[in-house]
């Protein structure tokens, strides 16, 4: 069977129509129906100052998810961890671990837009060293035992729920990323296969276990539909703001053409590049079938500001076609597979 997750930076651009309100109050019935459904995860991202209302705020969004849910992972991906207080951060965290009895995880990233690090004072140059201080603080504060801290004793209560509290990894895109990821001795979550090599060769010099090859792959946007050119056609502008939006963002932090999202002038040309796809319940089926026994399936409904009437198209027919059709394959199957 597939492994689903699903994916939210909550894009409301004017073109949307759609309110806040509207948008935050249906990605948290999407979550109960994740959860529902047996979903792996619940992804959520952050960005700030973002003219379309990107996610600024993703650890109350994170707790009130946890709130609705039972048993789907909450994961931060990515947190931008420059920006937040090491202290808080871990109150907030080992809150939310509580809620969620365990579910939370975090991404954490060092940040790549200029306009925000400019926006809490923060410099650029010091991103690395402030995501540093984090992991340790982090790991400390969640014992609930006192600590050492920037030349002081602190002490962060309640003590986490998880015994070693939420999971961590490091997010990135660059060599010293994945090397700072694997002297930290964290996992980590690279944007592309070439960055994950940096880590694991890191990780292999420091003397610990080979972590293998990457496990997953570059993600794209998928919607499900039963015609594809109109399905195609709902979509494209959201897609084209999406692409556009974060190509901005990535070329004016010096890594545009690095990124899978590059800027387009058309919704034809965005078509062509495969990074938005429109696929039947059937061609889904086809592909993770494909994959394996390990299959990764993950969903942004609402993507670049995707309206939540039709986010629910698709996802209706996850529910009705793809998870159904997948798990009477599995059903099947001779035993001893």
């Amino acid at each position: 069977m597939a492994i689903f997750s699903m994916r939210f930076d909550f894009r409301n651009p004017p073109l949307a129509q759609t309110s806040m309100s509207e948008r935050y109050g249906a990605a948290l019935d999407m979550a109960e129906w994740a959860d529902r459904l047996g979903f792996y995860a619940f992804g959520l991202s952050e960005h700030h100052g973002s003219d379309d209302g990107y996610l600024p705020s993703p650890l109350t969004m994170a707790a009130a998810v946890a709130a609705r849910t039972k048993t789907v992972r909450i994961t931060i991906a990515a947190l931008i961890t420059p920006f937040h207080d090491p202290l808080r951060l871990a109150e907030d965290t080992a809150v939310i671990d509580h809620i969620s009895a365990g579910r939370l995880d975090l991404v954490l990233a060092a940040g790549y837009v200029p306009a925000e690090f400019e926006m809490f004072g923060v410099p650029v140059k010091e991103r690395a060293r402030r995501v540093t201080e984090a992991v340790h603080t982090l790991r400390a504060a969640w014992t609930g035992e006192p600590f050492e801290y920037r030349g002081r004793t602190v002490r962060v209560t309640p003590a986490a729920y998880s015994p070693k509290g939420p999971g961590i990894t490091l997010g990135g895109s660059s060599e010293a990323a994945g090397r700072r990821a694997a002297r930290l001795d964290i996992g980590f979550t690279p944007t592309d296969g070439a960055t994950w090599e940096f880590y694991r060769d890191e990780t292999i010099k420091l003397g610990r276990p080979d972590p293998g090859p990457r496990f997953g792959r570059t993600a794209t946007f998928i919607h499900v539909a039963h015609d594809v050119d109109a399905g195609w056609e709902k979509i494209a502008p959201y897609a084209l703001h999406e692409s556009n939006a974060y190509g901005a963002w990535l070329t004016a932090g010096g890594s545009g053409t690095a990124s899978v999202f590059q800027a387009a002038e058309s919704t034809e040309a965005l078509r062509e590049t495969g990074q938005y796809r429109v696929l039947t319940p059937a061609e889904l089926v086809n592909e993770l079938r494909e994959q394996g026994p390990f299959a990764l399936c993950n969903l942004t409904p609402m993507m670049g500001g995707i309206p939540p009437e039709i986010a629910w198209e698709s996802l209706r027919l996850v529910e009705s076609e793809v998870i159904p059709a997948l798990a009477a394959e599995q059903t099947a199957q001779p035993a001893g597979r």
